[in-house]
């Protein structure tokens, strides 16, 4: 029995004192960006905004200027207003991560928050990318292959549809192109002056 004891101790001691250094602890990798599609996005804030008001509706998704030539962007924006409450909230996607914004007042005159049913929302913007491409976006993007993409999608009143507007530049003002596609149909609607 003490032998047993003894072994045991000089077994415990012996591996206790292992001749290795010890390993320094691994650092975490960073996540890789995460990127995703206008709907995709917008989906996922439309639910976090149903929770915020039942009465939720969109009127605006944009994506932030992007290099990425598939529809997709690491953050996106989206507003969605309230009737009930008379207010709007604004809500981002970024790396996979969902905030709130700070609700402001709504008013369902104003031109800049007018209101869509999302069953009109049917093509995505990957689509988007590919019909603008077809109508001078393969040709700017050959000669400048570095120029941002950005997407907005919203409702024209004077035509009555739900458009992706896919904009080649960081803003709309600067735009060296502006493409309207059908979010319905996928369409080409025009190019934007």
């Amino acid at each position: 029995m003490k032998r047993l004891l003894l072994v045991v101790v000089a077994t415990a001691v012996l591996s206790a004192c292992s001749s290795e250094a010890p390993k320094p602890a691994e650092k975490p990798q960073p996540k890789a960006p995460q990127t995703i599609t206008g709907s995709g996005a917008f989906f996922k804030c439309y639910i976090q905004a149903r929770g915020w008001a039942q009465d939720a509706q969109p009127f605006r998704i944009e994506s932030v200027a992007t290099k990425t030539r598939d529809g997709k962007a690491g953050e996106w924006r989206a507003g969605f207003a309230s009737p009930a409450r008379r207010g709007a909230q604004p809500c981002t996607w970024s790396n996979g991560e969902i905030s709130h914004g700070t609700e402001d007042n709504y008013s369902p005159t104003n031109s800049s928050t007018l209101v869509f049913d999302v069953q009109f929302l049917k093509v995505d913007t990957d689509k988007a990318f590919a019909v603008a491409q077809e109508h001078g976006g393969d040709k700017l993007l050959e000669k400048e292959p570095d120029t941002p993409l950005l997407y907005i999608l919203d409702w024209n009143r004077q035509t009555n549809e739900l458009l992706w507007h896919v904009i080649y530049g960081e803003d709309r003002a600067t735009a060296k192109l502006r493409v309207a596609v059908n979010a319905s149909t996928g369409d080409f609607s025009k190019v934007e002056k």
